[in-house]
C-alpha cells in the first residue's frame, strides 16, 4: 500500500509530494525500487534530518519503520543488529538495562539507525570517538539492481568501498535495511556532569581545548545575543557514564535501570511567526546563561536529560513559525585560519543579531573513510534560525564563503537552502563517490530533493 504524502525536514522549510510505501523486508525494498517511478525514489527514517534529504518529489519515499527483523544483542560480542528502520529510543531502551550504550549519539533520540549512518551522525564525542560510521561492524543494503549486499569495512575492495560510499552517502547508493553496531559497556544509566559558565569566546574555546583528554563528552552552548566583552560567552558542559558508586543509595540499588524520558510539553501546532525574535531571545539566552553555575562538579544526571534535553519538548520546531527554520552547521579545521573563521563567523552573528538560541559548539576529531562524511578534525558550529529572518539567505551564502575558504564545510543533514557549486568545492571527495555510487545505481533511481538541489549525482534531474 502507497500514499501521497506532503513531506518536509525537521526545518519545515521546504514541503514536497511523494508516494509513500512501507517495504516489510529486503525483499520487498527490492520490488519498490525496480518498480520505481521515473522521479526515483529515496529512504526515510523518522524525518530528523532538518532540509529536503529525505523527500523526493513526485517520486516515491520508502518508509523503513516496518522492515523485519528486529534487534538482536550479542552481550558476549558488545553488539547489536537491528533494523533500519529501528530508533535510536528503543536502542537506548533496550541496550541500557543490559549494561550497553550507543558509541555515538546525536542530540534526539528521534532517529533511525538507518538514518544514522546515511548522514554518519557525530555526538558530543567526536573529539574522541569519531562519527557511528566508525562503530560499524556491516551493514545490508539493497541495491537497484534487485541484490541484498553484507558489507563491511574490511569487505573486498569493491565491497569496502561501497560501505564507506553508504556511511554519510545521504541514502544515494541503495536503501539500508539492517546493521551491527559495536557498543560502549556501561555501569549505570546516569552521567557525572562537570558544567562551567564561560564569560566569552576565548575562554570557551580554552576550556574546550584542554577537556579533549579528560572528558569522554564535552558540548558548549553559546549566547550569540550577547555582544561586547561577552561575544561567545557560553556554558559548557563535560561527561562521564557514572559509576554505581556515584550514584545515591536508592539508584545504586539498580544502577541500570532506564525509564526513558516522555515529552512533558508539546508545543501547540499553529503558532505564528516573530515569537522567537531578537528581543525575546535575548531574554531568554541571559536567563539561561545566569542560571548555569559558574563551577559544577560530579553532578549526577540522568542520561536522557544530557544527550536528549529538546526531545521533551514535542514538536518544537514549531515554535520557529509557519515558514519553520533552518540549522546551519559548519565543520573549520584546527589552527589560526580555522579558529579565525570561527571567531569571525561568531562574531558576525552577534553583531547581525541573529535570533539564535539554540548554538551548539563541539570538537571533532578523526573522520571516518565515508567520501561525505561530515565531520573532520576540528572546530563544528551549529545554529538554528528562524527560516523568515530577514536577510538570511545572504547572510548563510557569506558564512558558507568564509567556511570555504578555511578549508571548512556544512553538513548535508542539516542544509536546506546551499548551492551546489558551494557543496561541491567544501567536498573534494565528491568524484570518488560518485564513481562508486554510479556503479550500483547507473540508472539513477536512488535520489532525493536534496541531491536535485546540489546535484551530487551526475545528472540529477
Amino acid at each position: 500500500m502507497s500514499s501521497e504524502r506532503i513531506l518536509t525536514g525537521w526545518g519545515r522549510t521546504a514541503p514536497t509530494s511523494a508516494s509513500v510505501t512501507r517495504p516489510r523486508s529486503p525483499t520487498e525494498v527490492a520490488t519498490a525500487l525496480h518498480r520505481a517511478p521515473g522521479r526515483g525514489t529515496v529512504a526515510r527514517g523518522l524525518g530528523r534530518a532538518y532540509g529536503d534529504a529525505a523527500q523526493c518529489a513526485g517520486g516515491q519515499v520508502l518508509d523503513t519503520a516496518d522492515i523485519t527483523p528486529g534487534l538482536r544483542i550479542d552481550a558476549d560480542a558488545g553488539t547489536v543488529t537491528a533494523a533500519a528502520g529501528t530508533s535510536l529510543a528503543e536502542l537506548v531502551r533496550s541496550l541500557v538495562p543490559r549494561g550497553f550504550f550507543l558509541p555515538v549519539t546525536p542530540g534526539t533520540r528521534h532517529v533511525t539507525l538507518g538514518g544514522a549512518i546515511a548522514a554518519d551522525i557525530h555526538g558530543k564525542n567526536h573529539h574522541r570517538d569519531s562519527s557511528i560510521g566508525a562503530h560499524l561492524r556491516d551493514l545490508t543494503l539493497v541495491t537497484p539492481d534487485g541484490s541484498t549486499r553484507r558489507l563491511r569495512p574490511d569487505s573486498p575492495h569493491e565491497g569496502r568501498e561501497l560501505f564507506w560510499a553508504t556511511v554519510g552517502g545521504m541514502g544515494l547508493t541503495g536503501v539500508i535495511t539492517e546493521a551491527t553496531l559495536h557498543l560502549i559497556p556501561v555501569a549505570s544509566s546516569r552521567m557525572r556532569v562537570d558544567t562551567d559558565r564561560t564569560p566569552d569566546l576565548d575562554t570557551t574555546l580554552e576550556r574546550m581545548c584542554a577537556s579533549d583528554a579528560s572528558h569522554s563528552y564535552t558540548v558548549a552552548w553559546l549566547d550569540l545575543l550577547a555582544r561586547g566583552s561577552a561575544t561567545g560567552r557560553g556554558v559548557l558542559t563535560r561527561a562521564e557514564h557514572a559509576h554505581p558508586e556515584e550514584l545515591c543509595p536508592r539508584d545504586r540499588l539498580q544502577p541500570l535501570a532506564y525509564a526513558p524520558a516522555s515529552a512533558r510539553l508539546s508545543t501547540p501546532p499553529g503558532l505564528p511567526g516573530g515569537l522567537l525574535n531578537p528581543a525575546t531571545l535575548r531574554a531568554f539566552n541571559t536567563a539561561y546563561y545566569h542560571r548555569a553555575p559558574l563551577r559544577r562538579r560530579g553532578q549526577i544526571q540522568a542520561l536522557d536529560s544530557y544527550f536528549y534535553p529538546l526531545d521533551v519538548v514535542a514538536g518544537w520546531n514549531r515554535l520557529y513559525g509557519p515558514r519553520g527554520l533552518v540549522q546551519y552547521q559548519f565543520v573549520v579545521p584546527f589552527g589560526d585560519a580555522g579558529t579565525a573563521t570561527l571567531r569571525r563567523v561568531v562574531t558576525h552573528l552577534t553583531q547581525r543579531r541573529a535570533p539564535a538560541f539554540l548554538t551548539v559548539l563541539k570538537r571533532f576529531g578523526a573522520a571516518t573513510p565515508a567520501p561525505l562524511s561530515f565531520p573532520s578534525p576540528g572546530w563544528t558550529l551549529a545554529v538554528d534560525l528562524p527560516a523568515d529572518t530577514p536577510g538570511l539567505g545572504a547572510l548563510l551564502s557569506r558564512l558558507d564563503a568564509w567556511v570555504l575558504s578555511a578549508g571548512g564545510r556544512i553538513y548535508l543533514a542539516k542544509d536546506s537552502r546551499a548551492s551546489a557549486a558551494t557543496v561541491h568545492a567544501m567536498y573534494p571527495r565528491l568524484a570518488e563517490w560518485r564513481r562508486v555510487r554510479d556503479r550500483v545505481d547507473p540508472h539513477g533511481v536512488l535520489t532525493s530533493d536534496l541531491n536535485r538541489r546540489l546535484l551530487l549525482t551526475a545528472g540529477a534531474v
